[in-house]
């Protein structure tokens, strides 16, 4: 069968389950990663400012090399990228399971950050050639219902660990489940790779644009005007010469040949904006009903849990009605609902009882399902197959953006409403996410008019 068209059904399945299980191990990573943070400073007798390092590593890692490695991946084969990069991720989580001190763990999980942008890198691409044409769209639907079953169930397992194990046991966990998906990666289709060379100075200037970029937004929030406008300066200098760079060789890292097409450049910034209403919403809301409102740790985790639940009950939905219709309908639509969903829980009272806070995060949850597998369906058939893999970067990149600049938002608006209390700061964020999530419906319809 050609690669183009799929893999046999048997083996669909056999590969979509190595798929499966270094993706949702990936996502568990950085969710209960996370939750681990005050253990992890209590544990090694670091600060909490400190312990933060240990997601930042991680993150700077991820961001800074999706783009090189999905090149490479068009280049030397997408399996083989995968592999690599579980490899990596699993060595590196027995790294930070035996980790003793602080920085012996940042050094592990920024490993462990390379790895987890190898899988995510080409995992896009690799559904394409395991799934027909046909149903690329129930294949994406697939993936986001993994993605968003492993976010969901991270804080429970994160705490189910904590409970009868110390914190090196969060990672130990994923040694076994990469071990497992590396026995079956041959499963995994193997297209024929483009063969372009491979450009060091790209991938050097990529890392170095976007590791200040990441230092420029996280230091909104607190660092002194002087630091921001020299770490905006390099970002602004590193990026120009990045592009200008991109524009001059044949098959750039950062797909800027691609951003011609406007479905393309639409389809990301549909992305990109999603991704910031999301993560505002996740960030404000815990404030919003603990601090001002007074709920529980554990009532705000089971009202918080409605949204990633909608997702995986909308996704396979959403993925097969992708390959009926196009993405600027079903995107318009779901970031419409979304938003909706966002404006509700704005309006909602002081205080609001928990059932009337879960049914606005499930409509939220839901309209973000509907909009995310035709989304990554229309960027990733909008490109030829043998760029496959710079699709699927540039469509991990678009997340990581707006997910990064969202969460930077939100810290700008608490310092500035400080005095206001946290709870205005919330708000500012939900409209923050409101707007965000209006603006992606936006640019979702005007896909329709580029038709």
């Amino acid at each position: 069968m050609n690669s183009n068209d799929g893999l046999p059904p048997a083996q669909r399945w056999r590969a979509l389950l190595t798929l499966a299980l270094a993706v949702g191990v990936s996502v568990l990573d950085g969710a209960i990663a996370n939750i681990a943070l005050p253990t992890i400073s209590a544990n090694l007798h670091v600060s909490p400012a400190a312990s933060v390092w240990v997601v930042n590593a991680y993150q700077i890692s991820v961001i800074g090399m999706l783009l090189p490695f999905a090149s490479l991946g068009d280049i030397f084969g997408y399996r083989r990228v995968y592999a690599a990069g579980l490899a990596v991720f699993t060595l590196a989580s027995l790294g930070c399971t035996l980790s003793t001190s602080l920085p012996m763990l940042v050094a592990a999980r920024a490993l462990q950050g390379l790895g987890c942008a190898g899988i995510v890198s080409v995992n896009t691409a690799l559904i394409r050639f395991i799934f027909p044409r046909n149903q690329l769209g129930r294949g994406l639907g697939i993936n986001a219902l993994i993605v968003a079953f492993a976010a969901a169930v991270g804080p429970s397992v994160a705490a189910g660990i904590l409970a009868v194990a110390n914190w090196p046991w969060l990672f130990a966990v994923n040694v076994p489940i990469g071990a497992l998906a590396l026995l079956l990666v041959r499963a995994l289709p193997r297209p024929e790779p483009s063969r372009h060379p491979f450009d060091f100075a790209s991938a050097a200037l990529n890392a170095v644009t976007f590791v200040l970029f990441i230092a420029t937004v996280d230091g909104l929030g607190y660092a002194p005007p002087s630091t921001l406008a020299l770490e905006a300066a390099a970002t602004l200098v590193a990026g120009t010469v990045f592009v200008r760079r991109q524009l001059l060789i044949a098959a750039p890292i950062l797909p800027v040949d691609l951003f011609r097409r406007p479905i393309f450049t639409l389809t990301v910034a549909t992305s990109v904006s999603s991704f910031v209403a999301q993560t505002a919403a996740y960030v404000a809301l815990p404030f919003l009903f603990e601090t001002a409102q007074g709920h529980s740790q554990v009532m705000t985790g089971l009202m918080m849990t409605p949204w990633p639940v909608a997702v995986g009950l909308v996704a396979p939905f959403a993925g097969r009605l992708a390959d009926r219709f196009p993405a600027g309908i079903l995107g318009g639509i779901g970031l419409s609902v979304m938003t909706l969903g966002l404006g509700l829980l704005l309006a909602m009272p002081a205080v609001a009882a928990a059932p009337d806070v879960m049914w606005r995060m499930a409509l939220a949850g839901a309209g973000f399902a509907l909009f995310q597998a035709p989304n990554n369906r229309q960027m990733i058939s909008s490109v030829p197959h043998e760029r496959s893999g710079a699709g699927s970067g540039m469509l991990s990149t678009a997340r990581m953006l707006g997910q990064t600049s969202g969460a930077a938002m939100v810290a700008v608006l608490f310092n500035a409403t400080a005095a206001a209390g946290v709870g205005a700061g919330a708000r500012g964020a939900l409209v923050l996410a409101v707007g965000f999530g209006a603006l992606g419906a936006l640019c979702s319809s005007l896909r329709l008019v580029r038709r």
